[in-house]
């Protein structure tokens, strides 16, 4: 299990050089707008998505799971609580095929408690397109909304 940490950011290529300079590793995933860090130490997954207009820098959070029960449980524990706001299988985002549960915290807050089934679902097919700095999936929704 580790933490995910997802940043929307000005201008990614500034946003890739300080966070491998940071963290002294390279991105493991880059598209267009996007670029994702997969760090053992700490044990992080950083997100960064390319949009000028947000008003927040903080898009999301999330826990990356490795087993398909530790999302059902999740699911299951959100919804006997109150808190599921919905869950995903099977979804491709973020340049992956996921399953996901998500809540939100009181003030809006998004976390999203996931398991990558596939890390490269569209195997550089151009299917992924980015539109007014935001990413979109390959049926045109937006990554991670």
């Amino acid at each position: 299990m580790r933490l995910q940490l997802a940043l929307n950011v000005n201008d990614i290529d500034e946003a890739v050089d300080y966070y491998t300079k940071l963290f002294g590793v390279q991105p493991h995933k880059r598209r267009p707008g996007y670029a994702n860090f997969t760090i053992d130490a700490p044990p992080l997954k950083l997100v960064l998505f390319e949009d000028k207009n947000a008003d927040e820098r903080l898009n999301h959070l999330g826990v990356e799971v490795f087993e398909p029960q530790q999302v059902r449980a999740a699911g299951d524990r959100f919804d006997s609580q109150g808190i599921l706001t919905e869950r995903q299988h099977g979804i491709v985002c973020c340049h992956a095929e996921q399953d996901k549960a998500w809540s939100r915290d009181p003030q809006g807050l998004r976390w999203e408690w996931y398991r990558i089934t596939d890390d490269d679902p569209t195997k550089d097919s151009g299917q992924w397109t980015t539109e007014s700095s935001a990413i979109k999936d390959p049926a045109g929704k937006p990554c991670c909304s």
